[in-house]
């Protein structure tokens, strides 16, 4: 089972594609570290994330905590707290791992995040971190008209410093506050998102062509295919907001709320009547979300799928080198049949 820990709601940043710095949470409301004590423990990986996690005085015990339940633990941030992270960094060492949230080249990642000077400050973290030698560390952008053709060449340039790349669209949901964004040229979007695909495809990671079929799923979200593989949070994945809820994701259009941390233990939230129901809402859920949170489980639980689709595209790619046609995941599944 994974987790994503919501630390808190407020934010330095003014994201386009993001309005939860308009609904930040009173620092006094957020839950205490104390409350991850009451999540299980084994988990196979926890993500911390926010609004901006580095906004709270007490992450290096949340982190502490959350290390106790978990055998990987990665901390998204915008990066501009640049002191507050490499201490972060210098404390737990390679025990933790950072993400940074870039979102294009420097104009770009400005307008769209709203900070002044936020891409020196992400690709300064980014470069102390690597020369600390953090290992599991890199950075990643959300994707928009906007920013979609900026994406190939922040790809290359994780490459080449040796960094992580990680790619998302923007959603609507109540996570976000948002029920506008969308893409006035999917066709654009979606091809940029088939390039990184080929070129993932085309390096010796399996890591990466495991990376390729989950763009390829972004490729087919954008242009409102359905996900290649089925939706399962709420029961392989959940999320715990700064109010202490357990919810099954932070996609929906309402918080699916399964239960309150504060209030009940976490095997009475999960096994509980209620949570049933959420799990049952989930199924029938029409939004399509193909977030990181949810497909990466999907895809350790469905392998199968990925492989097959992996080994058809790799094999297309050594026989057509100029090609970069690649089948979405939805296409390869109906084909599959």
């Amino acid at each position: 089972m994974e987790a994503c820990l919501i630390v808190t709601y407020r934010c330095n940043a003014r994201c386009y594609m993001c309005n939860t710095w308009q609904h930040p949470t009173k620092k006094e409301k957020e839950f205490p570290p104390s409350l991850i004590d009451r999540i299980p423990g084994n988990l196979d990986f926890i993500n911390i994330t926010g609004g901006e996690p580095f906004l709270r005085d007490d992450l290096e015990e949340i982190i502490t905590a959350a290390l106790q339940k978990t055998k990987r633990l990665v901390v998204s941030t915008n990066g501009y707290f640049t002191e507050r992270i490499v201490n972060i960094a210098n404390n737990f060492g390679n025990k933790i791992g950072i993400r940074i949230s870039i979102e294009g080249l420097p104009a770009a990642n400005d307008e769209l995040r709203g900070i002044k000077n936020g891409f020196d400050h992400g690709l300064r973290t980014l470069l102390i971190l690597r020369d600390m030698g953090i290992r599991d560390i890199g950075f990643g952008i959300t994707v928009s008209d906007r920013n979609a053709k900026d994406m190939i060449d922040l790809y290359r340039l994780a490459a080449a410093m040796g960094l992580e790349f990680a790619t998302a669209v923007t959603h609507n949901s109540f996570y976000f506050h948002k029920d506008d964004n969308f893409f006035a040229d999917q066709g654009m979007v979606a091809g940029e998102f088939e390039k990184i695909s080929y070129e993932l495809l085309k390096t010796n990671r399996p890591k990466n062509w495991f990376r390729a079929y989950f763009n390829m799923g972004l490729a087919n979200k954008v242009k409102g295919g359905d996900r290649p593989l089925p939706c399962e949070v709420g029961t392989d994945v959940f999320f715990l907001d700064p109010h202490g809820n357990i919810l099954p994701c932070n996609g929906s259009d309402v918080p699916l709320i399964m239960g309150n941390l504060h209030e009940q233990s976490f095997d009475e939230i999960w096994q509980g009547q209620h949570a049933v129901e959420i799990r049952n809402h989930v199924k029938k859920c029409t939004k399509q979300c193909w977030m990181i949170g949810s497909a990466s489980p999907a895809m350790k639980k469905n392998v199968k799928n990925p492989i097959l689709w992996i080994i058809n595209n790799k094999l297309q790619i050594m026989t057509d080198k100029e090609s970069i046609s690649v089948l979405s995941p939805v296409e390869f599944k109906s084909w599959l049949k």
